[in-house]
């Protein structure tokens, strides 16, 4: 019975021996796979990382060129704006030109009309160029209502500038 008992103990001993010699081969094909796995991980971030990389320094160099032609439109508006204000400008310099050749009460009757229109921005800024005794004759004529407006339009205009100077 001894025997068997040292048999039995032999036997679960050889056992745990072999478990144990198992679990060292399964743990240690774990960690090979686990390395492997690592670097195929790494491998795959790296080259993720690269693809990254790639893409964002193209989005870098088409935002460059996105900003610089964004530049260039303002700048081509600012210069087409520039060229408009002179036109503008020689166009209402013509135009004062002509009204203040014109007989006072001729002019006024076109002012008036244009009020009518509802072009007295246009009229205003015509009589800004006009000579100021010519505006003092033209005044005489155009109706009061339209007058008063106008007045009261260069009233603000002139505050508006000195403020500004």
């Amino acid at each position: 019975m001894r025997l068997f008992k040292v048999l039995l103990l032999l036997f679960f001993v050889t056992i745990s021996v072999n478990a144990q010699e198992v679990s060292s081969a399964s743990l240690i094909k774990q960690k090979i796979e686990i390395k492997e796995l690592k670097k195929d991980l790494n491998t795959f971030y790296n080259k993720k990382e690269k693809e990254y990389q790639v893409r964002k320094k193209e989005l870098e160099t088409l935002l460059a060129k996105v900003e610089k032609e964004k530049k260039d439109i303002q700048a081509l508006r600012d210069e087409n704006k520039e060229l408009l204000q002179n036109i503008k400008g020689e166009v209402d310099s013509k135009t004062a030109n002509i009204y203040n050749k014109m007989k006072p009460k001729i002019a006024a009757e076109i002012f008036n009309q244009m009020i009518i229109e509802g072009k007295i921005e246009d009229v205003f800024d015509i009589i800004l160029r006009l000579k100021d005794k010519n505006i003092t004759s033209l005044m005489k004529y155009i109706s009061p209502k339209n007058a008063s407006i106008l007045t009261q339009m260069l009233k603000d205009y002139k505050v508006n500038n000195n403020e500004e100077g």
